[in-house]
């Protein structure tokens, strides 16, 4: 017999929660998910046409990099809805690859988007859960944070978040703040169009270092983030849980290349 279905499985009825980089495909799949688990979701993003057509509470529009945009948006969200109980960091940007497309502006660029611009993010939204009792925030980082797998900026800013996330679960625990990273592998958003246009294959390849034998979806990323996000997870602070398909497990290639080499 069947197990009855609870009306709450995931504790986040009525609970609000705030996306950045909602328009985005990872974004996208949080909003449906968070709402599909009870949550009454706002979403923001840099570009107010992405979030025309989404199912949000509030729709802030801010750039991540101007913290002075970052916090009066965060003060008219709270005025006017209240403190967050959720905020899931899941902004991000790359383009440079190797450590050969990197220079100042790059380096600049993509650690004020990744890094930086969680930090504006943050520091208003848990000032605000602080007063109001406490809140969980959920920092969507990569196994780039974890190891090298190129773009090194991205990476650099990836571990930045990481390193970020336990402070905050360390020293504001006691504020009741939970603070904790999903590290995504390759996810199959339009963030590899670019990769597609120059070689339409390319997919191909990525999943043959996955044990799984597949790329991670978007709602992969996102129903472990409502887990963590959740009274579920109430114990749980500090972790950093890849989603990854397997790839930070082991070497797929170099056991089948070499391991199991035939000669």
């Amino acid at each position: 017999m069947s197990e009855p279905s609870l009306p709450d499985p995931f504790g986040l009825s009525g609970r609000h929660v705030l996306v950045t980089g909602a328009g985005g495909g990872i974004g996208r799949a949080m909003i449906e998910a968070f709402a599909r688990a009870g949550a009454a979701v706002s979403g923001a993003d840099r570009d107010a046409a992405l979030l025309e057509s989404l199912p949000l509470q509030h729709r802030l529009v801010f750039d991540l990099t101007d913290a002075k945009a970052c916090t009066d948006a965060i003060a008219g969200l709270v005025a006017g809805g209240g403190p967050p109980d959720v905020l899931v960091n899941n902004a991000g940007f790359t383009r440079a690859e190797t450590l050969a497309d990197v220079d100042d502006a790059v380096w600049d660029s993509e650690l004020a988007i990744n890094l930086t611009g969680a930090f504006h993010v943050t520091r208003p939204v848990m000032a605000a859960m602080v007063a109001r009792g406490g809140g969980s925030i959920v920092f969507v980082a990569s196994v780039n944070g974890l190891g090298h797998y190129g773009n090194p900026a991205y990476s650099a800013a990836k571990a930045g978040l990481i390193a970020y996330a336990k402070s905050i679960a360390v020293e504001a625990g006691r504020d009741g703040i939970r603070a904790n990273v999903v590290c995504p592998g390759s996810v199959r958003t339009p963030a590899w169009d670019h990769r597609l246009a120059k070689d339409p294959t390319i997919l191909e390849d990525v999943v043959s270092h996955y044990p799984l034998g597949r790329m991670v979806r978007p709602e992969d990323v996102a129903n472990t983030a409502v887990f963590l996000a959740s009274p579920l997870a109430a114990g749980v602070t500090g972790a950093v849980l890849p989603v990854d398909g397997g790839l930070t497990a082991g070497n797929l290639r170099f056991v089948r290349d070499i391991i199991e080499r035939r000669s």
